[in-house]
């Protein structure tokens, strides 16, 4: 073969590739989760509990969701640049993300979404605590 022909080939095979790796990716996007005051400060998971009876719960606290968050960050963690914060008692957008609607919700829950479904489209989800 020429290498002409090679070239194309080859460039051919990368764009089918890579196009159907982008199709598989945007097929679920994992979301994450965490309890975490007003600057992004990940807190225990009780504050964001509206049936958290201790001293300061649900005062200026949120939860904090991102789809580049990962589990595992620690209480008193800073979480990364980005993401989104809503309150911890807003039943209607712990309903459009496929949380409970009240309650506790462990920090680092790890939800994935169908793209572009309406409503919860969970496929799968996992809860797991930070250290």
């Amino acid at each position: 073969m020429s290498s002409r022909s090679v070239s194309l080939t080859s460039t051919f095979l990368l764009l089918a590739a890579g196009g159907a790796a982008a199709c598989d990716n945007d097929e679920y996007v994992d979301q994450g989760f965490y309890c975490a005051d007003e600057n992004g400060v990940i807190v225990d998971e009780d504050y964001c509990d509206d049936d958290y009876n201790g001293g300061g719960g649900g005062l200026g606290f949120f939860i904090w969701h991102s789809t580049s968050y990962r589990s595992g960050y620690p209480v008193g963690t800073r979480l990364p640049a980005g993401g989104s914060k809503f309150a911890y008692n807003d039943a209607a957008a712990r309903s459009k993300f496929g949380l409970p609607s009240s309650g506790r919700i462990s920090n680092g829950t790890i939800k994935s979404s169908v793209v572009g479904k309406g409503g919860s489209g969970n496929s799968k989800s996992s809860s797991k605590s930070g250290g």
